[in-house]
């Protein structure tokens, strides 16, 4: 009987990567499972009860583009790492932990009644996400986890991004004191820093030469 051979086992780094994967999918999942089906006998009843179910449809692909993206980025950031160590595991667990929550806080925002309550509850969390993510990306870099391969571009890129939109969640929690109209912080600040990163190239210390520099800021840090 002939045996399979079997490959090497999976890295640490390789592991928290499936996990991370598998939380991430399952949150994807409830976001969908909790989608509310509109209901009618007929055409037109059942196209006027899906406009009205239109905030649940559009907090259900804001939370999905969400955590897209930070899946995107998280994904991006331990491809690159070679091994586990410093402060990442605890930060990439509380990272899931908001992931996990994601669908609940979608929930609390498209109930009725306390907007502002309901909007900070949901922004918070999202702000928090992106947080702990930015945290991972520093203990990275801080514990010298990152393989000397990787593009300096891509990390760069990679921290732009997850600032904009941290940013974003965090500016939209005054405004919705005073308006509804604050889901466009979402939209605006993301999309301002957006054509901040493109004016960035234009200048003679593009994205990747701050990238370098507040690295090794961050290692010198690690090793004082």
């Amino acid at each position: 009987m002939e045996r399979v051979a079997l490959g090497p086992p999976p890295s640490p780094a390789e592991r928290l990567v499936f996990f991370s994967d598998a939380v991430v999918a399952i949150a994807i999942t409830l976001l969908a499972l909790e989608l509310p089906v509109p209901e009618g006998r007929t055409d037109a009843e059942f196209l006027h009860r899906a406009a009205e179910l239109r905030g649940d449809y559009a907090a259900f692909l804001i939370s999905f583009a969400v955590v897209g993206t930070q899946w995107f980025v998280h994904n991006r950031l331990l491809a690159g790492v070679t091994s586990i160590g410093g402060r990442l595991p605890q930060w990439n667990l509380l990272w899931l932990l908001t992931i996990v929550a994601t669908p609940f806080v979608t929930r609390v925002l498209t109930a009725d009644g306390a907007f502002a309550a309901r909007f900070a509850t949901y922004a918070a969390t999202q702000a928090l996400s992106g947080m702990f993510l930015w945290l991972m990306l520093r203990s990275v870099v801080r514990a010298d986890l990152l393989d000397p391969g990787v593009a300096d571009r891509t990390m760069a890129a990679a921290q732009r991004r997850l600032v904009a939109m941290t940013v974003a969640f965090l500016i939209s929690i005054p405004v919705a004191l005073v308006t509804h109209w604050a889901y466009l912080c979402w939209i605006a600040v993301p999309l301002a820093a957006r054509g901040g990163a493109l004016a960035a190239r234009l200048r003679a210390a593009p994205g990747p030469a701050r990238w370098r520099r507040r690295s090794a800021r961050w290692r010198r840090d690690a090793t004082e």
